[in-house]
């Protein structure tokens, strides 16, 4: 395993830690500026989109996600990972948990500084059915 391999690898955990502590000051030190993210269901939306989705989320839910990367490749100064996460979402005001899985590709692209930022992101995440 390579350096870049290396350093995205620790990009991908760190980011799910972030997630985990609904750190989202951290996440969008991880993310390029003309970062776009795709789920479904919604128009794509970017840095704006995902601070004000990712807070008023946090306000009412807590997340806990596990993620398993499944590949790593880089090519030149692009990258991209593919993963399978399970999600479990609980609501702050209690209740039950939900359970969401599926899988997740995320380009990254290496900056001028030689630091990895997450630049696409897609997921198929849907509710795990009993």
């Amino acid at each position: 395993m390579g350096p870049d391999e290396r350093e995205i690898r620790e990009v991908h955990s760190t980011w799910i830690d972030a997630v985990n502590a609904g750190d989202l000051v951290r996440l969008l030190t991880l993310m390029a500026d003309d970062v776009v993210f795709l789920n479904p269901g919604q128009a794509p939306f970017g840095r704006d989109g995902f601070s004000s989705n990712f807070s008023a989320a946090h306000q009412q839910i807590r997340i806990g996600c596990i993620s398993e990367l499944e590949e790593v490749v880089v090519v030149g100064e692009v990258a991209y990972t593919r993963s399978r996460d399970a999600l479990s979402v609980t609501p702050r005001a209690g209740g039950k948990a939900t359970q969401l899985a599926g899988h997740r590709i995320t380009l990254y692209r290496k900056q001028p500084d030689g630091r990895w930022l997450l630049a696409r992101d897609a997921h198929t995440l849907s509710p795990v059915e009993k």
